[in-house]
């Protein structure tokens, strides 16, 4: 989507950008087509797609209201990663609280 939202791009370009085969890309932008995300222009025999930037941003805006949990479930892996990491190896946190001087902080 984003390499459709500089600019326009024929099949061809975009098959060779992303490495897949044609039936596939073509596939994927007829899915997009339709649901609206995509425009397409006839430009003699080619077909140019373009994003559809008004279509997408309803589709922004839903998702970015689970961001905060998705930000929130990340922390809690963090958090839960460190006290792991504590329990498992304590040494860690005793270098961690002394410079290379030996004094503690």
């Amino acid at each position: 989507m984003n390499y459709l939202a500089l600019q326009e791009r024929p099949v061809g370009a975009i098959v060779a950008t992303l490495g897949l085969e044609q039936p596939s890309v073509s596939k994927h932008l007829r899915v997009l087509r339709n649901v609206g995300l995509v425009h397409v222009r006839r430009d003699g025999r080619q077909k140019l797609y373009r994003t559809n930037a008004a279509a997408i941003r309803p589709l922004h805006e839903w998702t970015s209201t689970f961001e905060r949990y998705w930000r929130h479930q990340l922390n809690r892996v963090k958090e839960h990663a460190e006290a792991k990491m504590k329990s498992v190896r304590p040494d860690l946190n005793a270098r961690r609280n002394h410079d290379s001087d030996g004094t503690e902080h």
